[in-house]
């Protein structure tokens, strides 16, 4: 990644988008790593050259502001996170069709953010729509439609609702023991949180 930068910034304009992705690519590392702090300037200096050499509306700007708004959820600064995540969806809901994949995956962090905030009136309908793009532009057995059944199990989970719960966490695993086996840590996640229910139901 750092070769590729260095190689960006020595043949391409310095706001060129290449460039912008490269930087992302290496935030998203540091990210991963728990290097917060090196990832957060990487992530704005994509974002900004983004600004610059892109459409306002380009579905790679929504990207990046939504990958910053998972480094500030990750770090709980979730006032940060909120605008970055309304953003990046109202940008995904211009430049995209309205059941494309990218605009689940951008509700689905904003539900999640709702969620972790115990703002759980706000996160269901969030939940419920990425839900329903997913089932339109993703084959049945899709992992990510496996992930957004589970989250919105674990939201009805913490507001006590077992009874609806129940079939989105039998659904999530039945799904994810098909597309990734039963030994996969989604999988076992799925199957973990599903008995921790039955023990409190």
């Amino acid at each position: 990644y750092l070769r590729a930068i260095a190689i960006d910034e020595k043949s391409l304009p310095p706001d060129h988008p290449d460039l912008a992705r490269h930087l992302n690519n290496l935030a998203g590392l540091y990210d991963s790593q728990g290097r917060y702090e090196e990832a957060e300037p990487l992530f704005l200096r994509a974002i900004a050259i983004d600004e610059k050499s892109l459409p306002p509306d380009h579905p790679s700007l929504a990207t990046d502001l939504n990958n910053l708004a998972n480094l500030y959820y990750s770090q709980g600064r979730y006032e940060e996170a909120e605008p970055l995540y309304l953003r990046a969806i109202a940008i995904v809901e211009k430049s995209l069709p309205p059941d494309h994949p990218y605009l689940a995956t951008h509700l689905h962090n904003l539900a999640n953010l709702y969620y972790s905030q115990g703002r759980y009136e706000e996160a269901e309908p969030l939940y419920l729509r990425a839900i329903a793009i997913v089932e339109k532009s993703l084959p049945p057995d899709h992992p990510y439609l496996a992930t957004h059944l589970h989250n919105l199990a674990g939201l009805y989970k913490s507001q006590g609702r077992y009874e609806e719960a129940e079939p989105l966490y039998l659904r999530a695993i039945k799904i994810a023991i098909k597309s990734l086996g039963e030994n996969h840590p989604n999988t076992q996640i799925f199957l973990q949180n599903y008995r921790r229910m039955l023990d409190k139901s």
